[in-house]
């Protein structure tokens, strides 16, 4: 596991880079960097209602005396979008973009159930039951 993420530590940034420097070339420095502006306000925003939203869920299903799980799982893709967004580059914003819409986020949740079940299954993760 310390591999894998040592891996995305030091690829991660390095994709970073070259989209940007290649973004710079293509459209100039200003563009570029309002472009990172554009996309860190748009995601702010996008957070913050896409959270709003699911608080909004979660409040509804527990006072129906309900475990709002799936909306535990969007607010987990809401926050993780919303870091995604955080820091500057393309490729980690189209990620975070990708976690924060309405539209693609049910495809990645979709994928992300069946990987924890899988771990599950494997005995890589372990739920204890209380």
């Amino acid at each position: 596991m310390f591999i894998k993420l040592l891996i995305l530590f030091i690829c991660v940034p390095i994709c970073e880079i070259y989209v940007l420097l290649a973004a710079g070339r293509l459209i100039g420095l200003w563009p570029t960097i309002g472009l990172i502006l554009a996309t860190g306000i748009a995601g702010a925003y996008l957070a913050r209602t896409q959270g709003v939203e699911v608080i909004q869920r979660i409040q509804k299903i527990l006072q129906q005396g309900e475990l709002p799980t799936e909306e535990l799982l969007d607010g987990a893709m809401i926050l993780a979008g919303g870091l995604t967004l955080l820091t500057p580059g393309f490729c980690t914003d189209l990620l975070g973009f990708c976690l924060l819409l309405p539209i693609t986020r049910p495809v990645l949740k979709r994928g992300l159930r069946s990987l924890f079940q899988h771990l599950v299954q494997d005995n890589h993760i372990t739920i204890y039951r209380g």
